[in-house]
């Protein structure tokens, strides 16, 4: 493989790892913003409007940035009737074979994503609840999550096509 593609893999992996690891933290985010909830509903009898739709955009956050993280760990679910008991080799054929799929997808999505994005910057979108949060920061935020996954599925092509041709990357 070419030095380009070398480096360009191991950026990616760097990246989605950084971000990966932060977006582990978002969990421990949620689960204080919904305590916070919970006791100031049961102790103080104040509910707040704000807590639930927060701790949903979080969580959207969690699962959309550590999307990438996910790929490079090889943590995404799979299906392993005959996968496991395929050599290394002919499963990185199948992979690099399966990725052109991801990456269209990804692709498809990120072209959803943009435009969904844009029309809530350009229109002030808000949510359609009693609090009304803009829509623009989570939309932004799933987007990122779009790119850095869709930059991880090409990282993981390339390592693939190289396991495939008997190399590491």
């Amino acid at each position: 493989m070419p030095n380009a593609i070398k480096n360009y893999v191991r950026y990616i992996d760097a990246i989605n790892r950084r971000v990966g690891k932060f977006a582990l933290y978002l969990v421990f985010v949620m689960i204080g913003i919904l305590l916070f909830s919970s006791i100031s509903r049961t102790f103080f009898n104040t509910p707040h409007l704000w807590t639930m739709e927060t701790a949903q955009f979080t969580m959207a956050a969690y699962y959309m940035l550590g999307g990438g993280y996910s790929l490079l760990l090889r943590a995404h679910v799979r299906m392993d009737v005959f996968y496991e008991r395929w050599s290394s080799k002919k499963r990185a054929t199948v992979d690099t074979f399966t990725s052109v799929f991801l990456i269209f997808y990804l692709v498809i999505l990120l072209y959803g994503a943009i435009s969904s994005t844009h029309y809530a910057i350009e229109y002030g979108q808000r949510n359609y609840s009693s609090w009304g949060p803009p829509m623009a920061p989570i939309k932004i935020i799933m987007t990122i999550g779009i790119i850095l996954m869709l930059l991880q599925a090409i990282a993981t092509f390339f390592k693939d096509l190289a396991k495939m041709k008997g190399k590491e990357i």
